[in-house]
Formats: C-alpha cells, structure tokens, sequence
C-alpha cells in the first residue's frame, strides 16, 4: 500500500463508517452480545485507522481492515476486564473474521442487532432510537428530530439505556425466530424514522442521506422475507416505496422544490408504485389493520391523481381519521387539517389544526408552523400567516423549501 493523503483518508474513513458502521457493529456484537463494547472497539479502530493509513496507506478492503483491528481491540479488553465473552467465543470470532476477509463478504446482521435492541428489559420507548444509533449510526439530534423530541433529551435518554444496559449485563443476543414478532414494531418505527430523515434530502445530493433511505428500503425488505406473514411490515415497505417513487418529481429541472400537490405525476416511478400497491393489497387481505398499513393507504389515495387526474381528498380525509384513531398522533391531525382544508376549506382546516396547537410535540416542528402559515395566509389573516411562516423558515433545514417559504410570506405584503 502507498501513503494516502490527508483528503483520501478523510474520504475513505468517512465512506466505512457511512456504509460499514452499523454492519461492523452488528457483526462484533453477534459474537459478544455486548452491543457497548462492540461500539467502542470499533470507534478506537477508526481512531487507529486516522493514524495508521496516512502512513502505511488505505486498505483494498478497508471493512475488513476496521473488523479485524476492532475484533483485537475485543480481545485485549476481556482480557483486562475478563468478564466479557468466554475465550473460546472470541476464537470462534477470529475464524469468521478471517474468512470473511479472505472472501471481502462480511455478514451483515443489521437487521438481527436491531430485533436484539427490542429486548424486553428496555423500556419500549427507547428502543427504537437505540437502533437507530447503534445499528445505523445516526447522532441524537437527527434520532430527535424524529420522534419530536429535543436532542438534549434524547441524548440523556439514549445514555441511560446503554448504562442500563451495562449495569443490568443485557446480552444482546440475535434472538431466535419466535421472539422476532413482540419486537416487530420497534424495529419497523426505526426503520421508517431512518427512511424519513433520508427523505429530507429531495434531491438526492446528501450521500448521507440518500444511503438512508435506500438502506431502510433494504432492510424493509429484508423485514418482509423473514416475516412474510406480517402485514404492518408489508405496510412499511409499500409506504417507503410510495414515497421513494415521487422523489424525481419533489424537485423541479432547477433544483426548486416541489410540494406533493404541484408535483408532475408523469415522474413518479411508476413501478415502485406497482410495487407498493401489491404489497399494500396482499396486507390488506391477512385482516390486521395497523399505523404502516394506513399511512401507505393514504399514498394510494393521492396515487389516484395521477390515474384519474384529480385528487382524492375525502379518502385522505377519512384515512387520517382512522390513522388518528389508532395512534394519537400530532403528525397525523396535522396533516389530517391540511386534507381538510383541500376537501372544506382553510376555515375548516385552521380549526382542526388549532385542536393540536396545544401539544408540546409540534413547537419545533416545522410542518405545524408551515401548514399553520398557509391556513391563516388562506384565511386572510396575513399578519398572524407571517409570523407562522418565519417560524416555519427558522425551523426548516433544507434551503429549497425555505425559498418556497419565503417566497410564501413575501407574496403577502402584495
């Protein structure tokens, strides 16, 4: 190997950990059952690597490279601490590490980590954001973001559980298959939460970003051949790829951004769309209804625009209401209100946006404060729409949709 430079270091360490992270971890963790330990091994051979590979050069392979030096890292703290895995399950480590380098095909136990995050010993609640971090490495304000939370609080939340952990000797082993459905919903909210922060970037420029969202798309499908009989696990993946078919229309030739309702439905992809009606049918006849199943139902229902060129608003209308019968969700009544307003009215969806004003969850949520601007400029209230939408462009991190925003409150004073 020939020295790297400081750029190409930077580049293919940054890569590793975009692609192999929650791979790595995975893997480690499998021989362990220590999730913590695995996380730490495998952030001092990343350190390692900022060290060596300037000087010795980039691996060919460089998954294999972090496997190995993190595996040894493994090894020399059970020896120090010994009161990690047995020996003999750390050699049995080191045969499968091999191989795997000799055949640069590395297993990937993503997906078997996330079901032994659904542990039952940890709270429910924080479940799904130990998955999101462990596995797919997001950081606490992006795993915040999507569960409404603040990321000072999810932090401190996402500590507890791993000193929990710890302290209470949790092994998080891969479990067997008939403890895979009571850890099903955590799994599949992680998933789509990693698929929807994916989803902010429209564009696709994000290599972030768009690895999400295509990875959950995997791991969603993944999901549905171990557990084909689940149908909120159908619903999922019908609903990603609902989503996931619109993204070439969510930007126009210029890079502006493009709302669903002005989108050109000629765009969408029509066979991801085929895709996920069939998934959403074949769920729909198992006879459980369940949160993924409706949110995908309401993508079906503005598919209708694209073969019948109109939209079909009291069916959205009425999904949501169902949607907010099961789960209470604020996300869900906001964009019930929104729906409203299409099929009643801006009066008749202010005031079912006004019902949900109250809950705490949607202070730092930028749709709230969007759809809230939109609803007042519509009902001719432009001073109180303007303040709402400067809330709404604080809030928002994508600067396309802050444009459309500006935009928005500019043609107010008009």
């Amino acid at each position: 190997m020939t020295p790297c430079s400081g750029a190409q270091v930077q580049e293919t360490t940054a890569s590793a950990a975009r692609h192999s992270y929650g791979k790595l971890v995975a893997f480690l963790a499998a021989r362990t059952g220590n999730v913590i330990a695995a996380e730490d091994a495998l952030s001092e051979a990343f350190a390692a690597a900022l060290e060596d590979w300037p000087a010795k050069g980039c691996p060919a392979n460089p998954e294999a490279w972090l496997l190995t030096v993190a595996r040894r890292k493994l090894i020399d703290t059970s020896r120090r601490r010994k009161n990690e895995a047995p020996a003999e399950e750390y050699e049995l480590a080191a045969v499968t590490v091999a191989e795997a380098v000799a055949e640069e095909a590395i297993p990937d136990r993503r997906l078997g980590l996330m079901f032994a995050c659904g542990h039952p010993a940890i709270d429910a609640g924080i479940r799904a954001p130990l998955m999101l971090q462990t596995v797919l490495g997001l950081d606490a304000a992006r795993i915040a973001s999507a569960f409404l939370m603040s990321p000072a609080a999810m932090g401190q939340r996402l500590v507890r559980a791993k000193t929990k952990i710890r302290q209470a000797g949790i092994r998080l082993r891969i479990p067997d298959r008939d403890e895979l459905p009571p850890r099903l919903e955590a799994v599949l909210d992680a998933i789509y939460a990693a698929f929807s922060e994916g989803w902010l970037d429209a564009a696709g420029t994000d290599p972030v970003r768009r690895d999400l969202a295509e990875e959950a798309i995997y791991l969603g499908r993944l999901v549905t051949q171990m557990l084909a009989d689940e149908p909120e696990a159908l619903g999922l993946l019908a609903l990603m790829l609902y989503a996931e078919a619109r993204r070439k229309a969510r930007r126009s030739p210029e890079g502006a951004y493009v709302p669903l309702a002005e989108q050109d439905t000629s765009l969408w992809d029509c066979e991801r769309v085929a895709e996920a009606e069939a998934l959403l049918f074949k769920a729909s006849g198992m006879g459980v209804i369940g949160r993924y199943q409706l949110e995908a139902a309401i993508q079906s229902a503005h598919v209708v625009r694209r073969r019948e060129g109109m939209n079909n608003w009291g069916a959205v209308v009425k999904l949501y209401d169902a949607l907010l019968e099961l789960t209470d969700s604020p996300v869900a009544a906001i964009n019930r209100a929104v729906a409203l307003a299409e099929m009643k009215g801006a009066p008749a969806g202010l005031e079912a946006l006004n019902a949900v004003s109250s809950d705490p969850r949607v202070l730092d949520y930028q749709p709230y404060w969007a759809a809230r601007a939109d609803l007042l400029a519509r009902t001719g209230v432009p001073g109180e729409a303007s303040a709402a939408y400067e809330i709404a462009i604080g809030l928002e991190r994508d600067p396309s949709v802050r444009q459309v925003l500006e935009k928005r409150r500019a043609a107010l004073a008009k």
